[in-house]
């Protein structure tokens, strides 16, 4: 079958709830994916950070399979050896007392969410059904019923009412606004440090670190979904990192298990996450060996093979490089590390147009919030790949 024959198909017999771009993927390596037809073409997007260790990583492959062939899942309903080395070493790396396993970013964020509560109301002492939870403008932390309740874009809770309350928005970046919310039941502020669907927003420098003061002071949780800009994305493991804050709590997910099997999970203090009883939270898949044994080696392929630090130096020249391309069409350039939005003008007719005239020229990424085209490579991406696509993408952005 070729792609049309493939792209017919899917619009024929699956749900709409997604616009990609018309290209068939059937294999991957490293930065490059190839389709149907036998193009190749570099990945700008690395599914949104999933895949920072690269498709299709050797090492984590390696573990994947051998796990496979041993043992893929037994539920918590009984124990298995891979969860304890995973929470040990996870929590050892990531500097938190504990961690909860989960399998997406979304179940992640509910997690978050549920624990965030049953703190306010057993630790702070917030009246039953009272606490608030501070969020930002602009955000997304994924599309569970509860979590669309306090998007700001329309589309994603049209017709999804009634909507889950308790939650208060906030503009990004504005700390002042952040400060006036906070009330007796807020208990804690959810933030994203940078914002990926956003457009790769990045708040303004000392922004986390204030907010991060701000929540100490009036007893409220700091919490950082890391889900995509965490695990080297901006050149540091988390974001936060940036201006050295420690979260009290950090969602992460996606590049956790190397873009093998969902895996997510949330990391905190013993006192945040031990106000979970045996039957409060679970899940059947959250902690499978086979999942924890991807993540372990996923994590194991990011520091010793210094992708990290790829991110940032990689970052660098690449931002470098795009402030030297004389486009009419582009408004200014953001982000950290290897996370870069392309902010268009609004002449410029959207950013859709761009991302596919990239595909044609071999480069895969994708457009958000209409004028924004969002860069994301896997890390392990090198300098002459990366001028590769610099080259393409000085001339989609000059001749279009």
């Amino acid at each position: 079958m070729n792609s049309k024959q493939y792209i017919t198909m899917e619009d024929t017999y699956g749900a709409h709830n997604y616009h990609p771009l018309d290209v068939v993927i059937c294999k991957a390596q490293g930065v490059w994916v190839e389709d149907v037809d036998g193009k190749r073409y570099m990945d700008f997007l690395a599914a949104y950070s999933a895949v920072n260790q690269g498709h299709c990583h050797p090492r984590i492959i390696a573990a994947l399979k051998d796990q496979c062939d041993r043992l893929t899942l037994t539920s918590r309903a009984f124990r298995n050896d891979q969860w304890p080395l995973l929470a040990k070493e996870a929590t050892e790396l990531f500097g938190y007392e504990m961690i909860l396993p989960m399998n997406t970013g979304a179940e992640a964020v509910e997690t978050a969410l549920k624990a965030i509560r049953r703190w306010g109301y057993d630790i702070k002492g917030i009246p039953t059904d009272k606490a608030e939870i501070i969020v930002c403008g602009n955000n997304f932390h994924g599309r569970t019923i509860t979590i669309v309740s306090f998007s700001t874009e329309p589309d994603y809770k049209r017709g999804f009412g009634p909507l889950t309350p308790g939650f208060v928005v906030v503009p990004y970046g504005d700390v002042d606004a952040l400060r006036k919310a906070i009330n007796p039941n807020t208990a804690a502020f959810l933030v994203e440090p940078i914002q990926g669907e956003g457009g790769v927003d990045v708040p303004p420098s000392g922004y986390l670190k204030t907010c991060w003061d701000i929540c100490r002071k009036n007893n409220v949780l700091f919490v950082a979904d890391e889900i995509q800009s965490g695990l080297g994305r901006t050149g540091k493991m988390f974001a936060c990192d940036h201006e050295s804050v420690k979260p009290d709590m950090v969602i992460i997910g996606k590049a956790l298990s190397g873009g093998t099997v969902p895996v997510s999970a949330v990391l905190a203090s013993r006192t945040i996450l031990g106000v979970f009883k045996p039957g409060d939270h679970g899940s059947t898949y959250g902690g499978a060996p086979l999942g924890c044994r991807v993540a372990r080696e996923s994590l194991k392929v990011l520091i010793e093979e210094k992708m990290i630090e790829r991110s940032a130096e990689l970052g660098d020249y690449l931002m470098r490089q795009l402030q030297t391309i004389d486009s009419p069409h582009v408004e200014f350039y953001r982000g950290k590390g290897l996370w870069i939005g392309i902010v268009l003008k609004q002449s410029a007719g959207g950013a859709r147009r761009f991302c596919e005239a990239l595909m044609r020229e071999g480069i895969l990424c994708k457009e958000t919030h209409v004028n924004i085209i969002r860069l994301a490579p896997p890390l392990c991406i090198t300098q002459e790949e990366l001028d590769w696509a610099i080259a393409r993408l000085r001339t989609v952005l000059t001749s279009i």
